[in-house]
């Protein structure tokens, strides 16, 4: 059956989206931390408290992130010569949104085309009591030794549900640890991408296969959380960490003695327990705003969360192999940055309102902060430096000896010499993948590309000089003055629209 003239629909090819230079300083984050962060130094300066040098330095950093005063490339198109100015970013890992969607893209990239291969996924996330989240934002050691007990934990029981003893079966995660909550609180949990099976062989066999497992049960989770919360508890009161009470769990001494040398301490636990940590109302819960929670709703997760003694354990999210874009949507999620300043306001009493992204079940829908008492969230969302938050298990190891069989990037096998004609492989164009070219993949957005002509745009110049910088942006504000305003396109970020459909 054919279509009639007037029924064609000419398909116009979607345009492609322009950049424009993200300008932080007219974002609310930066002007709050611009305009409180030496108020809140000051306060704890006052009360003989100094924070770390590298949180210092991390506020200091982000308050460069993007402004052409501190530095800047400048950038021409070969063929029109329009020239444009690119700000140098604080590449920091703690709350700049900026910086935090460059890592989730980037990252994301990485995880699906080189390390996930194309197999079933499944994410386990677990949460932990809140003295092991303070324990393990001051601990990462300790941190690190009760995620190996998770993994083992989680990989012995999906060994064991395909039929096989753990030694014959092979399976694989990638661990995103995330330190924030919903509601800007410090909340260590792990985000594990697991293998949604095993793979079965030896040595000698090859290739591997691949065998997919059931999604667990409610009593499996109940049953395997169980067990994670059990050995967990017991490593950790082997190291002198922790210790039991008529079913409740403390801090020794030595524990909370370790890091009382970090004047941060008070700030982290007061995130934790979502309480006030600086200012008059020091010590009382946070102001939250509420609705009426449904009646009679129930939690639409229960059949796949296991819940024993604070520790909660989620695997209700899965893909299937051939569903590499919704993979690679479940990576951006879990390596998101923390502040979503869409989600961020300001009262009319001068206070910070951040809403949540989904209420809680007591009808919580906003958090309040005094302006100060958000600084501490800030602070205590700030990892420290040279710990690792993204980690590799069992086959994607590095030195795994089935990593470059499973993965789609074969890490760790001897490559042949190519040829200049032949085509890069998927991990060969990750790697010299640009952030330009990061820009277009996620956002739609062309950066190499110039705007007016179309034509290609190079780097010409690193500006970091004070005075030549001074000199270039007193020229563009002269000119910039000289120009009918009204005309300009009003300043944006880069659309994120599809990032999370």
């Amino acid at each position: 059956m054919g279509l009639h003239s007037h029924q064609v629909r000419k398909i116009r090819p979607k345009p492609a989206a322009v950049y424009v230079r993200h300008r932080p300083e007219t974002t609310l984050l930066y002007q709050i931390v611009q305009e409180y962060w030496p108020e809140f130094q000051a306060e704890l300066t006052s009360q003989g408290r100094y924070l770390p040098a590298y949180v210092t330095k991390e506020f200091d950093e982000y308050l460069k992130c993007g402004r052409l005063e501190h530095g800047f490339l400048r950038v021409r198109c070969e063929s029109c010569r329009d020239e444009r100015l690119v700000a140098f970013s604080c590449k920091k890992r703690g709350f700049c949104p900026s910086c935090g969607a460059r890592r989730m893209a980037d990252s994301a990239a990485l995880l699906v085309e080189e390390i996930l291969p194309y197999q079933p996924m499944r994410q386990w996330v677990l949460s932990v009591p809140f003295p092991l989240r303070f324990l393990f934002a001051s601990n990462p050691k300790a941190m690190t030794g009760a995620l190996g007990i998770v993994y083992r934990a989680i990989s012995t029981h999906l060994a064991h549900k395909a039929g096989f003893a753990k030694p014959m079966a092979q399976t694989g995660a990638v661990t995103l640890i995330q330190r924030f909550g919903s509601a800007l609180n410090l909340n260590i949990h792990f985000h594990s991408l697991f293998l949604d099976g095993v793979y079965i062989g030896d040595a000698n066999e090859h290739p591997l296969r691949f065998r997919r497992v059931k999604a667990p049960t409610g009593g499996e989770l109940l049953q395997l959380t169980h067990t994670i919360a059990h050995r967990v508890v017991r490593y950790l009161e082997r190291q002198g960490l922790l210790e039991r009470d008529t079913g409740n769990i403390y801090l020794t001494p030595e524990a909370v003695d370790a890091s009382d040398e970090d004047p941060s301490n008070q700030l982290l636990g007061s995130s934790i327990t979502y309480r006030i940590a600086v200012g008059p109302q020091q010590g009382r819960k946070v102001f939250t705003l509420q609705t009426l929670p449904d009646c009679g709703s129930e939690n639409p997760f229960a059949s796949t969360v296991g819940e024993v003694g604070g520790f909660s354990l989620h695997a209700g999210v899965a893909t299937n192999s051939n569903e590499r874009a919704k993979l690679e949507r479940l990576c951006r999620y879990i390596t998101r940055t923390a502040v979503s300043t869409k989600r961020l306001s300001m009262t009319r009493n001068g206070r910070v309102r951040y809403e949540l992204k989904t209420p809680w079940r007591n009808g919580t829908t906003h958090v309040i902060f005094e302006p100060l008492d958000f600084i501490s969230r800030l602070v205590s969302l700030v990892p420290k430096p040279r710990v690792n938050l993204t980690r590799f298990h069992g086959v994607f190891a590095p030195n795994s000896k089935h990593r470059a069989e499973v993965t789609p990037a074969k890490r760790g096998k001897v490559k042949k010499p190519r040829s200049l004609d032949e085509d890069q492989t998927p991990a060969e164009f990750r790697v010299v993948m640009t952030w330009a070219k990061r820009l277009k993949r996620v956002f739609g957005i062309d950066i190499e590309t110039c705007n007016a002509c179309g034509g290609d745009v190079k780097i010409i110049a690193c500006i970091e000089d004070p005075a030549v910088i001074q000199k270039i942006l007193a020229h563009l504000d002269d000119r910039a003055s000289s120009t009918d305003l009204s005309l300009l396109p009003e300043c944006r970020a880069p659309p994120v629209t599809g990032l999370f459909d």
